[in-house]
């Protein structure tokens, strides 16, 4: 009996490969779902429209966005990761996913183990910025003037990038600081706007013209490379702070068990949509840059958030963030 079951095992090893490979060939044959962990509005909402038409008609089936808010994310994630690994429910998440791991206790998946790369998509530069009224003018001033206020800095939300950005700028320039938090990035620029908080990281698309106007003032960029809309503007990094070379970046992921070709197809299509006309022209008007074809790979998208999880679980412990 034993003998039996020793090499029927085999067998049914490779008749279940066998079936999943013919499977994955006529994927996919009805919608996706593309899970989306914010409100429609916002800029995450905002690219998942972007690529959600170019993958369709790569795909042969229709895209549909379904927008799960809430708890910075997580809750979306916690949706995507018990979904069937089939192919048909996707995950768009941006740094949040990263953050999220080490700021929210009692999660029910692992960012790691329960989700699978499909590729990066984009990352988007944010400007160090203030209200025109802020007496300095540039870097220098800025930090001089810095150590010795008690600055008020503005966010988008526990979790959100300006968020976390802002633990980051006041842990490296060693500044003494309050955080306010808003219920959106639109709030908090309201208020950065007319005064009242005196520092914002301001995704650079939105912050250029305002800067451009003299409503506002930028001090550097957020991020690995200088904003084309601002090329005088320095990065933090030129400046000395190396850790502040980070970028808000967006990643399409899926269910762990996802049968490779699957992800190959989903891959495929989202490196079409990654040149198509209308997500070329919102990506260059909005400031985005797309990663480069050779880092397009699902093995970089995994790559990417096991080195954001490191980069700011350090951040939130030194912290103290905890939800």
């Amino acid at each position: 009996m034993n003998f039996a079951r020793a090499l029927a095992a085999p067998f049914l090893a490779a008749c279940l490969l066998a079936g999943n490979a013919a499977w994955s060939q006529t994927y996919p044959t009805r919608p996706i779902t593309m899970i989306v962990p914010y409100p429609p509005g916002g800029a995450t909402d905002t690219i998942a429209r972007v690529i959600q038409d170019a993958m369709a008609r790569s795909l042969g089936q229709p895209i549909v966005v379904e927008n799960v808010g809430g708890a910075g994310g997580m809750i979306a994630a916690a949706r995507a990761a018990r979904a069937a690994p089939d192919g048909y429910t996707i995950l768009l998440h941006q740094v949040a996913l990263a953050a999220g791991v080490s700021m929210y206790k009692g999660l029910t998946f692992d960012a790691v183990k329960d989700f699978t790369g499909i590729g990066p998509i984009n990352t988007a530069a944010s400007t160090l910025t203030a209200p025109a009224s802020l007496p300095p003018n540039n870097f220098a001033e800025f930090l001089k003037y810095a150590k010795d206020h008690d600055l008020k800095i503005g966010h988008a939300g526990v979790g959100s990038y300006s968020h976390l950005a802002g633990v980051l700028i006041v842990q490296e320039l060693g500044l003494t600081a309050t955080q306010v938090a808003y219920r959106g990035a639109g709030p908090a620029l309201v208020d950065l706007l007319s005064g009242q908080i005196d520092l914002e990281s301001q995704s650079a698309v939105v912050g250029g013209p305002l800067v451009k106007s003299g409503k506002l003032k930028a001090y550097a960029v957020i991020g690995r490379k200088r904003y084309a809309g601002m090329p005088d503007l320095p990065t933090m990094g030129e400046l000395g702070y190396k850790k502040l070379d980070v970028d808000f970046w967006h990643c399409l992921y899926a269910p762990a068990g996802t049968p490779r070709p699957i992800i190959d197809k989903l891959n495929a299509a989202l490196r079409a949509a990654l040149v198509d006309a209308r997500a070329v022209r919102t990506f260059t008007d909005g400031g985005m840059d797309i990663f480069a074809k050779e880092d397009q790979t699902p093995e970089y998208a995994n790559d990417l958030l096991k080195r954001e999880i490191k980069m700011w679980g350090e951040v939130i412990r030194a912290n103290k963030i905890a939800m």
